[in-house]
Protein backbone atom coordinates (compact mmCIF):
# COMPACT_ATOMS: atom_id res chain seq x y z
CA UNK A 1 0.00 0.00 0.00
CA UNK A 2 1.25 3.61 -0.78
CA UNK A 3 1.43 6.32 1.64
CA UNK A 4 0.89 10.08 1.19
CA UNK A 5 -0.93 11.83 3.66
CA UNK A 6 -2.29 15.38 2.96
CA UNK A 7 -3.49 16.27 6.20
CA UNK A 8 -5.05 19.30 6.16
CA UNK A 9 -6.97 17.72 3.03
CA UNK A 10 -8.25 14.68 4.73
CA UNK A 11 -9.38 16.56 7.83
CA UNK A 12 -11.10 18.58 6.14
CA UNK A 13 -12.98 16.08 3.95
CA UNK A 14 -13.67 14.11 7.72
CA UNK A 15 -14.69 16.95 9.27
CA UNK A 16 -17.44 18.12 6.00
CA UNK A 17 -18.57 14.10 6.37
CA UNK A 18 -19.60 14.15 9.98
CA UNK A 19 -21.81 16.87 9.70
CA UNK A 20 -25.14 14.46 9.46
CA UNK A 21 -28.17 15.73 8.84
CA UNK A 22 -28.81 17.91 11.30
CA UNK A 23 -24.83 11.65 14.84
CA UNK A 24 -9.87 -0.29 44.16
CA UNK A 25 -12.63 0.14 41.86
CA UNK A 26 -12.10 3.44 39.43
CA UNK A 27 -12.19 6.34 42.04
CA UNK A 28 -9.90 9.22 40.55
CA UNK A 29 -10.31 12.35 42.52
CA UNK A 30 -9.44 15.21 39.81
CA UNK A 31 -12.41 14.16 37.84
CA UNK A 32 -15.27 16.67 39.33
CA UNK A 33 -18.80 15.00 40.05
CA UNK A 34 -20.95 17.29 37.58
CA UNK A 35 -24.50 17.58 37.27
CA UNK A 36 -26.71 15.26 35.18
CA UNK A 37 -28.32 16.23 32.67
CA UNK A 38 -31.13 14.19 30.76
CA UNK A 39 -33.41 15.80 27.63
CA UNK A 40 -34.66 14.62 23.80
CA UNK A 41 -32.59 16.46 20.48
CA UNK A 42 -35.34 18.16 18.43
CA UNK A 43 -34.45 17.48 14.86
CA UNK A 44 -37.07 19.28 13.40
CA UNK A 45 -37.13 22.28 11.02
CA UNK A 46 -39.47 25.28 13.08
CA UNK A 47 -40.09 27.38 15.87
CA UNK A 48 -43.25 25.89 16.69
CA UNK A 49 -42.22 22.30 16.11
CA UNK A 50 -39.55 23.00 19.07
CA UNK A 51 -41.58 24.69 21.29
CA UNK A 52 -44.30 22.24 21.56
CA UNK A 53 -41.54 19.25 22.15
CA UNK A 54 -40.62 21.66 24.78
CA UNK A 55 -43.61 22.04 26.57
CA UNK A 56 -44.41 17.83 26.13
CA UNK A 57 -40.87 17.68 28.06
CA UNK A 58 -40.23 20.24 30.49
CA UNK A 59 -41.46 19.00 33.35
CA UNK A 60 -39.38 15.59 33.55
CA UNK A 61 -36.06 16.57 31.68
CA UNK A 62 -33.29 19.62 31.94
CA UNK A 63 -31.59 19.66 28.88
CA UNK A 64 -32.90 20.61 25.31
CA UNK A 65 -30.40 20.09 22.58
CA UNK A 66 -30.84 21.57 19.42
CA UNK A 67 -30.12 19.24 16.65
CA UNK A 68 -31.47 20.62 13.38
CA UNK A 69 -29.79 21.40 10.30
CA UNK A 70 -32.34 23.61 8.97
CA UNK A 71 -32.58 25.58 12.06
CA UNK A 72 -28.91 26.13 12.52
CA UNK A 73 -29.20 27.85 9.32
CA UNK A 74 -31.67 30.57 10.75
CA UNK A 75 -30.18 32.79 13.17
CA UNK A 76 -33.46 34.35 14.63
CA UNK A 77 -34.84 30.34 14.76
CA UNK A 78 -32.29 29.34 16.66
CA UNK A 79 -32.39 32.01 19.29
CA UNK A 80 -36.11 31.91 19.22
CA UNK A 81 -36.33 28.03 20.18
CA UNK A 82 -32.94 27.99 22.64
CA UNK A 83 -34.92 31.83 24.55
CA UNK A 84 -37.97 29.41 24.87
CA UNK A 85 -36.07 26.31 26.10
CA UNK A 86 -34.11 28.27 29.02
CA UNK A 87 -37.42 30.35 29.85
CA UNK A 88 -39.08 26.73 30.43
CA UNK A 89 -35.93 25.92 32.87
CA UNK A 90 -34.29 23.43 29.87
CA UNK A 91 -30.34 23.69 29.42
CA UNK A 92 -29.41 23.85 26.12
CA UNK A 93 -26.74 22.18 23.81
CA UNK A 94 -26.77 23.49 20.42
CA UNK A 95 -25.94 21.67 17.31
CA UNK A 96 -23.33 23.47 14.14
CA UNK A 97 -22.37 21.38 10.82
CA UNK A 98 -19.74 23.85 10.17
CA UNK A 99 -18.47 26.63 11.48
CA UNK A 100 -15.30 27.10 9.28
CA UNK A 101 -15.33 31.35 8.45
CA UNK A 102 -14.52 30.53 4.68
CA UNK A 103 -17.88 28.11 4.48
CA UNK A 104 -19.70 30.21 6.28
CA UNK A 105 -19.22 33.06 3.99
CA UNK A 106 -19.82 30.70 0.89
CA UNK A 107 -22.89 30.12 2.65
CA UNK A 108 -24.22 33.29 4.52
CA UNK A 109 -23.93 32.46 7.71
CA UNK A 110 -21.36 33.99 9.00
CA UNK A 111 -23.43 35.42 11.84
CA UNK A 112 -22.69 31.80 13.55
CA UNK A 113 -19.58 33.50 14.77
CA UNK A 114 -20.84 36.23 16.16
CA UNK A 115 -23.17 34.19 17.79
CA UNK A 116 -20.56 32.08 19.35
CA UNK A 117 -19.38 35.16 20.73
CA UNK A 118 -22.69 36.18 22.78
CA UNK A 119 -24.10 33.01 23.88
CA UNK A 120 -22.54 32.73 26.92
CA UNK A 121 -23.40 36.40 28.18
CA UNK A 122 -27.16 35.84 26.46
CA UNK A 123 -27.93 32.39 27.79
CA UNK A 124 -25.39 32.16 30.88
CA UNK A 125 -24.48 28.77 32.45
CA UNK A 126 -28.04 27.46 30.51
CA UNK A 127 -25.91 27.34 27.52
CA UNK A 128 -23.95 24.35 27.91
CA UNK A 129 -22.27 24.75 24.40
CA UNK A 130 -21.82 23.19 20.50
CA UNK A 131 -22.64 19.25 19.07
CA UNK A 132 -20.22 20.11 16.13
CA UNK A 133 -20.15 18.12 13.63
CA UNK A 134 -20.98 14.56 14.17
CA UNK A 135 -19.86 10.93 14.52
CA UNK A 136 -16.39 11.76 13.39
CA UNK A 137 -14.78 8.01 13.98
CA UNK A 138 -17.75 6.58 12.68
CA UNK A 139 -17.29 8.44 9.94
CA UNK A 140 -13.73 7.54 9.29
CA UNK A 141 -14.25 3.78 9.73
CA UNK A 142 -17.43 3.27 7.74
CA UNK A 143 -17.09 6.49 4.53
CA UNK A 144 -14.39 6.68 1.79
CA UNK A 145 -14.99 9.92 1.30
CA UNK A 146 -11.74 11.17 2.67
CA UNK A 147 -9.50 7.65 1.28
CA UNK A 148 -9.11 9.16 -1.71
CA UNK A 149 -6.70 12.29 -0.81
CA UNK A 150 -3.99 9.91 0.11
CA UNK A 151 -2.41 6.91 -0.46
CA UNK A 152 -0.56 4.04 2.02
CA UNK A 153 2.07 1.60 1.87
CA UNK A 154 3.53 -1.36 3.26
CA UNK A 155 5.18 1.08 5.42
CA UNK A 156 2.30 2.82 6.77
CA UNK A 157 2.02 2.26 10.80
CA UNK A 158 -1.40 2.37 12.93
CA UNK A 159 0.49 5.58 14.53
CA UNK A 160 0.48 7.41 11.27
CA UNK A 161 -2.94 7.08 11.20
CA UNK A 162 -3.90 8.35 14.51
CA UNK A 163 -1.73 11.15 13.90
CA UNK A 164 -3.58 11.94 11.15
CA UNK A 165 -6.99 11.54 12.76
CA UNK A 166 -6.02 13.04 16.44
CA UNK A 167 -4.76 16.30 14.33
CA UNK A 168 -7.94 17.13 12.75
CA UNK A 169 -8.83 19.93 15.06
CA UNK A 170 -6.07 21.89 14.21
CA UNK A 171 -6.44 22.48 10.36
CA UNK A 172 -10.13 23.50 11.76
CA UNK A 173 -10.94 26.85 11.80
CA UNK A 174 -14.40 25.98 13.15
CA UNK A 175 -12.97 23.95 16.24
CA UNK A 176 -10.75 27.14 16.64
CA UNK A 177 -13.46 29.42 17.36
CA UNK A 178 -14.48 27.32 19.53
CA UNK A 179 -11.56 27.15 21.61
CA UNK A 180 -11.09 30.63 21.48
CA UNK A 181 -14.80 31.33 22.87
CA UNK A 182 -14.15 28.67 25.65
CA UNK A 183 -16.87 26.91 24.70
CA UNK A 184 -17.44 23.22 25.25
CA UNK A 185 -17.61 20.96 22.37
CA UNK A 186 -19.86 17.96 22.20
CA UNK A 187 -20.28 15.43 19.68
CA UNK A 188 -21.57 11.63 19.21
CA UNK A 189 -20.19 8.73 18.08
CA UNK A 190 -19.85 5.12 18.23
CA UNK A 191 -16.20 4.24 17.25
CA UNK A 192 -12.62 5.85 18.33
CA UNK A 193 -14.18 7.50 21.25
CA UNK A 194 -10.38 7.28 22.45
CA UNK A 195 -9.37 9.25 19.64
CA UNK A 196 -12.41 11.73 19.44
CA UNK A 197 -11.06 12.90 22.99
CA UNK A 198 -7.30 12.80 21.64
CA UNK A 199 -8.78 15.06 18.67
CA UNK A 200 -10.22 17.59 21.37
CA UNK A 201 -13.45 16.53 22.25
CA UNK A 202 -14.72 17.49 25.52
CA UNK A 203 -17.64 15.49 25.68
CA UNK A 204 -18.40 12.20 23.99
CA UNK A 205 -21.99 10.66 23.35
CA UNK A 206 -21.91 7.06 22.63
CA UNK A 207 -24.92 5.85 20.78
CA UNK A 208 -26.77 3.63 22.40
CA UNK A 209 -29.68 0.95 20.78
CA UNK A 210 -27.81 -0.72 18.34
CA UNK A 211 -24.14 -2.12 16.82
CA UNK A 212 -22.58 -3.59 19.99
CA UNK A 213 -23.62 -3.60 23.53
CA UNK A 214 -24.47 -0.95 25.92
CA UNK A 215 -21.94 -2.29 28.19
CA UNK A 216 -18.90 -1.96 25.35
CA UNK A 217 -19.92 1.52 24.89
CA UNK A 218 -19.95 2.32 28.37
CA UNK A 219 -16.55 0.88 29.14
CA UNK A 220 -15.04 2.38 25.67
CA UNK A 221 -16.41 5.86 26.37
CA UNK A 222 -16.18 6.00 30.12
CA UNK A 223 -12.47 4.58 30.08
CA UNK A 224 -11.33 7.17 27.30
CA UNK A 225 -13.47 10.18 29.67
CA UNK A 226 -12.06 8.78 32.96
CA UNK A 227 -8.77 8.83 32.25
CA UNK A 228 -8.20 11.70 29.81
CA UNK A 229 -10.73 13.64 32.16
CA UNK A 230 -13.25 14.47 30.07
CA UNK A 231 -17.24 13.86 30.12
CA UNK A 232 -19.20 11.43 28.76
CA UNK A 233 -23.28 10.56 28.25
CA UNK A 234 -25.02 8.23 25.81
CA UNK A 235 -27.48 9.02 23.19
CA UNK A 236 -30.38 6.33 22.38
CA UNK A 237 -30.51 6.26 18.92
CA UNK A 238 -32.53 3.91 16.56
CA UNK A 239 -32.71 0.60 17.06
CA UNK A 240 -33.51 -0.10 13.92
CA UNK A 241 -33.04 1.85 10.13
CA UNK A 242 -36.68 1.56 9.69
CA UNK A 243 -40.22 2.04 11.27
CA UNK A 244 -40.61 2.30 14.51
CA UNK A 245 -36.70 3.02 14.91
CA UNK A 246 -36.48 3.78 18.76
CA UNK A 247 -36.45 0.84 20.65
CA UNK A 248 -39.09 -0.09 22.70
CA UNK A 249 -39.90 2.21 26.23
CA UNK A 250 -39.10 -0.46 28.25
CA UNK A 251 -35.53 -1.04 26.83
CA UNK A 252 -35.24 2.99 26.52
CA UNK A 253 -35.42 3.26 30.52
CA UNK A 254 -33.39 0.60 31.05
CA UNK A 255 -30.62 2.26 28.70
CA UNK A 256 -31.03 5.32 30.52
CA UNK A 257 -30.89 3.76 34.19
CA UNK A 258 -27.94 1.90 32.48
CA UNK A 259 -25.87 4.93 31.72
CA UNK A 260 -27.18 6.88 34.72
CA UNK A 261 -25.77 4.21 37.14
CA UNK A 262 -23.06 4.16 34.99
CA UNK A 263 -21.80 7.71 35.87
CA UNK A 264 -22.98 9.35 32.50
CA UNK A 265 -22.87 12.83 32.94
CA UNK A 266 -25.64 13.10 30.02
CA UNK A 267 -28.36 11.06 28.97
CA UNK A 268 -30.06 12.18 25.57
CA UNK A 269 -33.03 10.56 22.98
CA UNK A 270 -32.22 11.11 19.52
CA UNK A 271 -36.15 12.20 18.34
CA UNK A 272 -35.61 11.80 14.46
CA UNK A 273 -37.54 11.25 11.96
CA UNK A 274 -41.10 12.32 12.14
CA UNK A 275 -42.91 8.50 12.59
CA UNK A 276 -45.61 7.75 12.11
CA UNK A 277 -46.69 10.50 9.67
CA UNK A 278 -48.48 13.51 11.87
CA UNK A 279 -46.38 12.92 15.30
CA UNK A 280 -45.62 16.51 16.21
CA UNK A 281 -43.05 15.50 18.58
CA UNK A 282 -40.67 13.35 15.86
CA UNK A 283 -40.42 9.40 16.45
CA UNK A 284 -41.22 9.58 20.36
CA UNK A 285 -44.24 8.23 21.17
CA UNK A 286 -46.49 8.61 24.01
CA UNK A 287 -45.02 5.47 25.59
CA UNK A 288 -41.27 6.83 24.94
CA UNK A 289 -42.26 9.96 26.75
CA UNK A 290 -44.25 7.73 29.96
CA UNK A 291 -40.51 5.97 29.82
CA UNK A 292 -38.90 9.53 30.08
CA UNK A 293 -40.59 10.74 32.68
CA UNK A 294 -40.45 8.08 34.90
CA UNK A 295 -36.72 7.80 34.74
CA UNK A 296 -36.73 11.64 35.66
CA UNK A 297 -39.19 10.63 38.75
CA UNK A 298 -38.29 7.07 39.28
CA UNK A 299 -34.15 7.56 39.25
CA UNK A 300 -32.45 11.13 38.89
CA UNK A 301 -35.29 12.30 41.26
CA UNK A 302 -34.77 9.66 43.33
CA UNK A 303 -32.03 9.71 46.56
CA UNK A 304 -32.19 6.74 47.03
CA UNK A 305 -30.58 5.60 43.22
CA UNK A 306 -27.14 7.13 43.16
CA UNK A 307 -26.10 8.60 40.05
CA UNK A 308 -22.35 6.93 38.87
CA UNK A 309 -22.96 3.49 41.73
CA UNK A 310 -21.75 1.11 39.25
CA UNK A 311 -17.96 2.12 38.93
CA UNK A 312 -15.45 0.41 37.22
CA UNK A 313 -13.27 -2.47 39.19
CA UNK A 314 -11.39 -3.65 36.42
CA UNK A 315 -10.02 -2.21 32.94
CA UNK A 316 -9.08 -3.73 30.01
CA UNK A 317 -5.87 -2.02 28.21
CA UNK A 318 -5.62 -1.89 24.59
CA UNK A 319 -2.23 -1.46 22.04
CA UNK A 320 -1.54 1.79 21.53
CA UNK A 321 -3.00 3.73 18.67
CA UNK A 322 -5.14 0.28 17.82
CA UNK A 323 -7.69 1.98 15.87
CA UNK A 324 -10.32 -1.36 15.38
CA UNK A 325 -13.77 -0.58 15.53
CA UNK A 326 -14.69 -3.55 17.76
CA UNK A 327 -18.52 -4.01 16.59
CA UNK A 328 -17.30 -7.49 15.86
CA UNK A 329 -14.48 -9.99 14.67
CA UNK A 330 -13.85 -8.94 11.41
CA UNK A 331 -14.13 -5.45 12.15
CA UNK A 332 -11.92 -2.79 10.32
CA UNK A 333 -9.06 -1.28 11.78
CA UNK A 334 -8.71 2.71 10.80
CA UNK A 335 -10.55 1.97 7.86
CA UNK A 336 -7.29 0.71 6.16
CA UNK A 337 -6.69 -2.99 7.31
CA UNK A 338 -9.33 -5.85 8.53
CA UNK A 339 -8.52 -7.61 11.64
CA UNK A 340 -4.71 -8.27 12.48
CA UNK A 341 -3.24 -11.35 14.46
CA UNK A 342 -3.96 -9.29 17.82
CA UNK A 343 -7.61 -8.82 17.27
CA UNK A 344 -8.91 -12.40 17.82
CA UNK A 345 -7.23 -12.36 21.15
CA UNK A 346 -9.00 -8.91 22.29
CA UNK A 347 -11.94 -10.04 21.16
CA UNK A 348 -11.47 -13.34 23.03
CA UNK A 349 -10.44 -11.26 26.21
CA UNK A 350 -12.99 -8.57 25.28
CA UNK A 351 -16.14 -11.30 25.58
CA UNK A 352 -14.43 -12.82 28.83
CA UNK A 353 -14.29 -9.61 31.05
CA UNK A 354 -17.64 -8.57 29.59
CA UNK A 355 -19.11 -11.49 30.88
CA UNK A 356 -17.66 -11.24 34.16
CA UNK A 357 -17.80 -7.51 35.11
CA UNK A 358 -20.49 -5.84 32.93
CA UNK A 359 -20.56 -2.39 33.61
CA UNK A 360 -17.95 -2.69 35.46
CA UNK A 361 -15.37 -2.64 32.99
CA UNK A 362 -13.56 0.05 31.31
CA UNK A 363 -11.43 -0.02 28.38
CA UNK A 364 -8.41 2.14 27.41
CA UNK A 365 -5.65 2.36 25.23
CA UNK A 366 -1.78 1.96 26.32
CA UNK A 367 -0.70 5.80 26.67
CA UNK A 368 2.23 6.43 28.53
CA UNK A 369 0.70 10.13 28.98
CA UNK A 370 -2.84 8.27 30.48
CA UNK A 371 -1.44 5.64 33.05
CA UNK A 372 -3.79 3.26 34.16
CA UNK A 373 -1.88 2.40 37.24
CA UNK A 374 -3.09 2.97 40.64
CA UNK A 375 -6.78 3.74 39.22
CA UNK A 376 -7.87 0.49 39.13
CA UNK A 377 -8.23 -2.50 40.99
CA UNK A 378 -7.75 -4.58 38.57
CA UNK A 379 -5.83 -4.60 35.24
CA UNK A 380 -6.17 -6.56 32.55
CA UNK A 381 -3.73 -6.08 29.55
CA UNK A 382 -5.15 -7.37 25.73
CA UNK A 383 -2.42 -10.29 25.21
CA UNK A 384 -3.04 -12.01 28.58
CA UNK A 385 -4.67 -14.77 29.21
CA UNK A 386 -7.23 -15.25 31.61
CA UNK A 387 -7.82 -18.59 33.09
Amino acid sequence: MKKRFTVPAICLLLIVSTAFFVSSVHENENIETTEFYVGVSFCGNTTAEAEILIDRVKEFTNLFVLQSGPVSENETATNEICDYAVDAGLDIIVYFGDLQPKILLDKDLLWRLSWLSTAKQHWGDSFLGVYYYDEPGGNWLDYDRWSTLFEATSNTTYDDVAKVYTECTQYDEGYQQLEDNSITVFTSDYVLYWFDYLMGYDVIFAHAGWDHTLEQDIALVRGAANLQNKSWGTIITWKYNHPPYLDTPENVYEQMWTSYEAGANYVIIFNYPTYPEGNQYGVMTDEHFDALESFWNDIVKNPEVIHGSTKAEAVLVLPQNYGWGMRNREDKIWAFWGPDTKSEQIWTILQQLLQQYGTHLDIVYDDPAFPVTGNYQQIYYWNQTIT
